[in-house]
């Protein structure tokens, strides 16, 4: 469109030269025979209207729109002088919107340092989704939102949520959270066969792993003996429990529910074949199976203990939970980083646990 209205601007321009050294009687008379030409066209025409192509709207809009209406109203045409008028709005309103297009439309790009660490969290980390990697980055103080670090996973060809992505919750129990506590046993086997038993406890308000022992006879004097020192534990933190809640296993004697009353803890019994009712135990057991047993050959109990408190720590100091707005159990999420020169420039070390199973990620000092 703009060639032709170029063309169509010099030729015109060519011909107002050619009527210079035309006199006002000889002008005068081209204009009665065109006005002339005009009325036999429409008569021709009759019903039918005359197309113009945006070009020809333009020039025609550019050098008429400055008549006066009345003096516009005499010229001779072949549509209405109002809409020779709407021509030149709709010219101006184009005009002005191709100058006021933002020339980056949509949200400003994220920042390649952001992208880099992203995508080698997801490189370092293959079994985490977009959810853990951003719970990640805001342990970091990078604040960024979750579909952004879906979207720069997509790019890249990498899946954002693999295998756990489908997961889901149910509501339990969110109004007696601060108070509750769920507990169960993990099963573990050695590398010579023999079978361990894990005693663990999980705050379901602020996801607080307890490990309380492994044993390879659960006995009820060490059951018990495991409740008495959860009791004690939680006297030292200043945590005021009123409920547990745990399955119907035989290896809980009934004198543990009796030093858990002596506390002022009720104890709460799961449903038969109801493991949602404890299921923020079980997430636990699944992750600390994926995160650590079943990436590591355990040689005794003294070598799972040691592993164990190394991932307690790690659960409780350092990871994200998304069930607690990825705040970490011990650590509230520090302030997010805004300086643009350290964001543009990004100096994250790497602190490795258990030889490499567990990875931390911090600022350099």
């Amino acid at each position: 469109m703009l060639l032709r209205l170029a063309c169509l601007t010099a030729t015109n321009a060519f011909a107002m030269l050619c009527l210079l050294p035309m006199s006002d009687r000889d002008k005068d008379a081209e204009i009665l025979a065109l006005r002339h030409q005009i009325t036999v066209l429409q008569r021709q025409l009759g019903e039918d209207r005359v197309r113009f192509t945006p070009s020809d709207r333009a020039f025609l809009a550019a050098l008429l729109h400055r008549l006066p209406s009345e003096a516009l109203r005499r010229v001779r045409l072949l549509v209405r002088p109002d809409t020779v008028l709407r021509w030149h709005r709709v010219m101006v309103a184009r005009r002005h919107a191709a100058a006021s297009r933002p020339r980056r439309p949509g949200r400003p790009r994220t920042v390649r340092s952001i992208r880099t660490l992203v995508l080698r969290l997801a490189r370092e980390n293959p079994s985490w989704g977009y959810r853990r990697i951003h719970g990640e980055l805001l342990v970091l103080g990078i604040k960024v939102a979750a579909s952004t670090v879906w979207e720069i996973l997509k790019e890249a060809g990498i899946d954002p949520a693999p295998e756990r992505a489908s997961s889901t919750w149910a509501d339990f129990l969110y109004s007696q959270a601060d108070a509750l506590l769920v507990c169960d046993f993990l099963e573990t086997v050695t590398l010579s066969g023999a079978r361990l038993y894990v005693f663990a406890v999980i705050d379901h308000a602020s996801r607080r792993i307890r490990i309380l022992g492994a044993t390879a006879h659960p006995t009820a004097t060490w059951v018990t003996q495991a409740a008495k020192n959860l009791v004690m534990d939680l006297e030292d933190a200043g945590c005021r429990a009123r409920f547990l809640i745990r399955d119907r296993d035989g290896k809980f004697p009934a004198l543990f529910d009796a030093v858990l009353a002596d506390a002022g803890i009720e104890v709460v019994l799961s449903g038969v074949r109801m493991p949602r009712m404890n299921s923020i135990m079980e997430r636990w057991v699944q992750t600390c199976r994926r995160e650590l047993l079943d990436r590591t050959l355990i040689w005794n109990q003294r070598h799972l203990l040691h592993a164990l408190r190394e991932f307690e720590e790690h659960y409780n100091s350092h990871r994200p939970h998304q069930g607690n707005a990825n705040a970490r159990p011990l650590h509230l999420l520090p302030v997010p980083v805004t300086d643009p020169e350290q964001i543009t420039h990004f100096d994250i070390r790497r602190r490795e646990r258990l030889g490499g199973i567990l990875h931390e990620y911090q600022h350099a000092a």
